[in-house]
């Protein structure tokens, strides 16, 4: 199964994204050529598969980041482990 995980942009080089996923201590990063609009640290970004897809809003992406969560924890309770988000 594929996700695209919303991040908050820490720092940009180029046209490359590095963000946080989550409260974790998780970076990940992505291309943010395809965007259609600027973007800065500090900005929510949806990335999937190394790029960002749009931006996003904060209450969209912790919305986004507590629905997956949720998932998480129900898959958790099924005995599935994971520490990204």
């Amino acid at each position: 199964m594929c996700l695209a995980v919303p991040i908050e942009i820490l720092e940009i080089n180029e046209d490359i994204a590095t963000g946080r996923v989550g409260e974790g201590d998780a970076t990940i990063q992505a291309s943010i050529m395809l965007l259609d609009e600027e973007v800065a640290p500090g900005d929510w970004i949806i990335v999937h598969a190394g790029f960002a897809l749009r931006k996003l809003d904060p209450q969209e992406a912790e919305e986004t980041l507590r629905i997956l969560r949720d998932m998480l924890a129900l898959a958790e309770e099924a005995g599935v482990r994971q520490d990204m988000l």
